[in-house]
């Protein structure tokens, strides 16, 4: 009997890697955030925001469906009970879902900002901070801590800081300088989070990347989709926002929740809170598989995505409170 040099390998089929895959709209929209300082301006101000939004929406739904596509485009709405627990979901859901719908305007999917931090069990930023990947700036010696013990995150070089030792000649001055800077540079240090304690508080445009990710169809945990929809069909609502899942899908005709491209209408004031969102996908390491899945799924429909996460995302900002 000849050798042919070859073996018989034997794999647990649960041992292959695996990544489940999550269904995609074109474009996620989202219609707003709400926090404690907007309830408190009361259902008038909620009625301003819907009738700025409704054009932008109006807009995506035809772009979507330009060329005779079939337009998905899903809505979501986020509601911070992180930072502070105000009102209640039987209170509130149906406020919002009122003053949209006096607008013309449907809101898919709810979601609880505390969500972006926990969810079902699995702690979703933990796993996000986990897998960022700072970009280094040129000449940079490592002497500063990474963002995973500073809690913060550059998208550049920091002026150089500490005390000159003593008799020692001064050190000149030397200005920040952000990485991809054309001629001139916007340089940002991003707070992801402070510490109290053993208690960590996750900073809003944190948890507003986290967001984006879940949009974008690329949050996993061991392979299994996070922060994913339930359906709501009880016409009542919780007393308590921790009774209420971290997202609910509010109309069952509703397309995909996560999608190719995100869009997001605001008030001009968070300006600032999305630049630092893209700061942090700049430097975020998603799972390989999760990008591939979006990727092969965009180009056979004819729809290709960015290579860069942040270059998904849009916004509409318009001035106002």
């Amino acid at each position: 009997m000849t050798d042919t040099g070859t073996a018989a390998v034997f794999r647990e089929t649960t041992a292959q890697p695996r990544t489940a895959a999550v269904p995609l709209a074109q474009v996620s929209l989202e219609l707003g955030h709400l926090y404690m300082e907007d309830f408190e301006a009361g259902p008038d101000r909620l009625r301003a925001h819907f009738a700025q939004v409704k054009p932008w929406a109006d807009a995506a739904q035809a772009l979507a469906g330009a060329g005779g596509r079939r337009a998905r485009v899903s809505t979501c709405f986020l509601v911070d009970d992180y930072f502070t627990r105000f009102s209640s979901p039987a209170e509130l859901v149906p406020m919002l879902v009122e003053e949209a719908a006096r607008a013309g305007l449907v809101i898919d999917y709810l979601a609880r900002e505390s969500g972006c931090a926990v969810a079902d069990g699995v702690a979703v930023a933990e796993e996000v901070q986990a897998r960022l990947v700072e970009s280094p700036a040129p000449g940079t010696d490592g002497s500063r801590p990474p963002a995973v013990q500073t809690g913060w995150l550059a998208n550049g070089e920091r002026s150089p800081g500490g005390l000159a030792e003593a008799m020692a000649g001064a050190e000149p001055w030397q200005p920040p300088a952000e990485t991809a800077a054309r001629r001139h540079s916007v340089f940002l240090d991003v707070e992801l989070w402070d510490e109290r304690g053993e208690h960590r508080t996750w900073s809003c445009p944190f948890l507003a990347a986290v967001w984006q990710l879940a949009r974008l169809g690329l949050l996993r945990h061991a392979g299994d989709p996070v922060l994913q929809p339930l359906a709501w069909q009880d016409p009542r609502f919780p007393r308590d926002w921790d009774d209420l899942p971290p997202l609910v899908r509010l109309n069952p005709s509703a397309a995909p929740f996560s999608a190719y491209r995100t869009c997001s209408v605001l008030p001009s004031r968070f300006l600032s809170v999305e630049h630092a969102v893209r700061v942090i996908l700049d430097q975020v390491d998603a799972d390989p598989a999760a990008l591939a899945q979006v990727a092969g799924r965009s180009r056979g429909e004819g729809l290709p995505v960015p290579e860069e996460i942040a270059d998904r995302i849009s916004y509409v900002l318009y001035p106002g409170p």
